[in-house]
């Protein structure tokens, strides 16, 4: 994006908030003009549109700074707006086009700061934190905004304030079902099912007729639905947290299998010869050669049975479970048609399940960090 485009668009962002000068605010009440009625709101759109102006003026990081705060002011104003119970759940056409400026401003300086390339590895390191950030920050107040705003029943999608307001009212709760789900069930189930695959794949690479003989299993019980499976090791297991682990070391152990093998075959030619020159032992050539060339694959398997560990986790609480539990709760809750719960529990999920894989991934930095993937 060049710097005319920047311009022209935080002068369309100004414009949108000048445009509510001139239109309702709430669909019932006050039919004009809405916004000249509030004399802090209207000298606050005053100061808005200053702000956007100098953000046009400028170039480079100061343009970006100064939208980003013209942004965050403008979208404040809009949440303040939201109290007012007329606007609230009957928002009119002034309302939505100050969201639009919102939203225009932030999209032209998220665009604008990922074309940014500066020098400074520490800089370009910030600017990459910046970017998710800023963008999840714009998609939760469009959410917000639009649920308050559109007056969407809480039934069908409660707003993330109400979800954040529920999480944190319910950690005692959230707590509890961390441990069942995730510290009794998937960790234990990770560990087994990982561990297990490795060890296979090694004895498989060992031995050739193993390898060709276990593959085409695999195949077909990494195809065999989760749905299904489930139900059956709760019969097996029982009810609580044995028959978790047991689905989660059965989805988590054909990947590592599969990738396992792949990078224990990864070793070159070369280095093999040279570890036969030396008369070294299998055992040897394994701890010295093939699993430093399998660890890449390896950390792969590892990172995609994080996510998949949680999910097969939580289907499988579905089936059948004390009362606790991230799966149990959401069944419960979403049946008794409280979703802000329901949101709680899947924050929760994805709170979990991303601080799992950064650690994973943070692991793999550390070891393999003289792999030729890593220097890039």
């Amino acid at each position: 994006m060049n710097r005319r485009q920047i311009r022209l668009g935080f002068i369309m962002s100004a414009v949108c908030v000048l445009i509510t000068l001139m239109l309702p605010l709430p669909l019932a009440g006050t039919p004009v003009a809405a916004l000249m009625a509030r004399p802090l709101t209207f000298l606050l759109t005053g100061v808005i549109v200053l702000v956007f102006a100098f953000a046009a003026g400028f170039r480079g990081l100061p343009a970006i700074v100064i939208g980003l705060v013209g942004a965050g002011i403008t979208a404040d104003m809009t949440l303040t707006l939201l109290r007012d119970p007329l606007i609230a759940g009957d928002a009119a056409s002034g309302f939505w086009v100050v969201v639009i400026g919102v939203w225009l401003a932030s999209w032209i300086s998220v665009v604008a700061l990922a074309g940014l390339r500066p020098r400074s590895s520490i800089f370009r390191k910030a600017i990459d934190l910046a970017i998710p950030l800023l963008f999840g920050a714009a998609v939760f107040y469009l959410w917000e905004v639009v649920v308050r705003g559109a007056g969407v029943p809480p039934v069908l999608l409660p707003s993330p304030s109400a979800a954040a307001t529920k999480f944190m009212a319910s950690l005692p709760i959230l707590g509890a079902d961390f441990v069942q789900t995730f510290i009794r069930g998937v960790l234990i189930g990770y560990a087994i099912g990982c561990g297990a695959g490795l060890l296979v794949a090694i004895l498989a690479h060992r031995f050739e007729f193993l390898g060709r003989g276990l593959l085409p299993l695999g195949n077909f019980f990494s195809a065999l639905p989760l749905v299904g499976v489930a139900p059956i090791m709760v019969m097996w297991f029982g009810f609580d947290w044995p028959s978790k682990a047991a689905v989660v070391a059965l989805v988590t152990f054909f990947p590592m299998l599969v990738n396992a093998l792949a990078g224990l075959q990864a070793a070159g030619d070369i280095e093999r010869d040279l570890m036969r020159s030396y008369g070294a032992s299998y055992a040897q050539t394994l701890i010295k050669l093939y699993l430093p060339a399998a660890l890449p694959f390896i950390f792969n398997a590892l990172k995609i049975n994080a996510t998949l560990a949680l999910i097969g986790a939580i289907v499988a609480e579905f089936f059948g479970t004390p009362t606790q539990g991230i799966g149990f709760r959401i069944s419960t809750e979403a049946g008794r048609m409280a979703l802000d719960m329901v949101w709680a529990e899947i924050a929760l999920a994805a709170i979990a399940g991303m601080a799992f894989y950064g650690l994973v991934a943070l692991a793999e930095r550390v070891t393999t960090f003289w792999h030729p993937s890593m220097r890039t």
